[in-house]
């Protein structure tokens, strides 16, 4: 299933001529329901300027790494590693944006990525990871398979992605 699929790290000076293949699987996501901080409308426009403004930048400082899945020169998935802790924190990073594009999900591309997540992590001497998931989302059952712990629950985090409806977070760990 993943033979075509290519996991690899997205350095910064690439990032930014694949803002609008991220932007275009962003927007897939979240169009599909993904709970990712976003809410519908979801305009391309916005799936772009997230990409150039939030992350570009931390990428360039390298405080946030870019991971991609891809077949065939398309990004068929993403997830990032976010490195920007405070002076007592080196051993941790933070796993967000874990993205497959609806087309290509149980494929096991979710996995690779998050396998990537934590070979990148040891080698950057980050030993903790954490994440949020929604509360019931099809990546709970995945996170857990994967060794993450459940810290616990917010209720009422975010606001789902169609309508006004408040959901919760799932907050979770990981030591590697």
């Amino acid at each position: 299933m993943l033979s075509d699929v290519v996991i690899s790290q997205l350095p910064a000076e690439d990032l930014d001529r694949r803002i609008p293949d991220l932007a275009a699987l962003l927007h897939a996501c979240v169009h599909a329901g993904a709970s990712v901080n976003f809410v519908l409308p979801f305009p391309l426009e916005e799936a772009e300027a997230f990409w150039r403004s939030k992350v570009l930048p931390a990428a360039r400082e390298g405080t946030r790494l870019v991971l991609i899945a891809e077949a065939g020169g398309r990004i068929l998935g993403t997830a990032q590693l976010s490195t920007d802790t405070p002076p007592n924190q080196p051993h941790r990073a933070d796993v967000s944006k874990v993205l497959v594009h609806p087309e290509h999900r149980r494929r096991g591309i979710a996995r690779a990525l998050m396998a990537a997540i934590d070979a990148y992590s040891v080698e950057m001497g980050r030993r903790l990871l954490t994440l949020d998931t929604r509360t019931g989302d099809a990546a709970e059952p995945l996170y857990r398979s994967l060794g993450f712990q459940v810290v616990g629950t917010i209720p009422g985090y975010s606001r789902a992605p169609q309508g006004d409806a408040l959901e919760a977070t799932t907050i979770m760990y990981k030591h590697l």
